[in-house]
């Protein structure tokens, strides 16, 4: 991608603090006019912006615990040829399950991919924690999760990327 301009940052940040904003909003918010802002905005969105979602308040929407789970594949799926295959079985599985919000390859506390997931309770998190061994227990030395309650006194800062907007601006 081409180097961004200071407009982009800006416009990317007051999305990130508020998605579902106007163009004519932005527009006044950032003193520029209005068909700069669809411009670059559509630019944005051909080269960097990967799509416009909300963040709920998981709680009130039956959402328990969130689950920040580590994996460690077995030594032979990560040989060059079974990584592909293994891979694949992975990612079919992993597209399945719509309470995965996020997937991937990671380093750290011997472990090499992560998944993060939001269940109504522990049984639902036990439910899909037994169908993730039985279905891809064979790619797995090692599963180990770690679980957030949602509905809980802990949370000292929810899940949002408004954060990361006002650090930039």
């Amino acid at each position: 991608m081409r180097d961004l301009k200071p407009i982009d940052y800006k416009i990317l940040s007051e999305l990130m603090t508020n998605a579902k904003m106007s163009d004519r909003q932005l527009a006044n918010i950032l003193g520029v006019s209005q068909p700069t802002v669809s411009r670059r905005r559509a630019s944005l969105e051909k080269e960097l912006i990967d799509g416009y979602t909300l963040v709920p308040k998981w709680e009130n929407l039956g959402y328990e615990i969130f689950a920040i789970t580590f994996f460690k594949t077995k030594p032979a799926v990560r040989t060059k040829e079974r990584y592909l295959a293994a891979r694949k079985k992975g990612v079919k599985f992993l597209m399945g399950q719509p309470n995965v919000i996020m997937s991937g390859g990671c380093k750290g506390m011997g472990m090499d991919s992560f998944t993060l997931s939001f269940h109504g309770s522990y049984s639902d998190y036990d439910e899909w924690f037994g169908k993730l061994r039985r279905e891809c227990g064979d790619l797995l030395d090692d599963a180990q999760s770690v679980l957030v309650n949602l509905r809980g006194k802990e949370i000292l800062k929810p899940l949002h990327l408004k954060y990361l907007a006002e650090a930039n601006k």
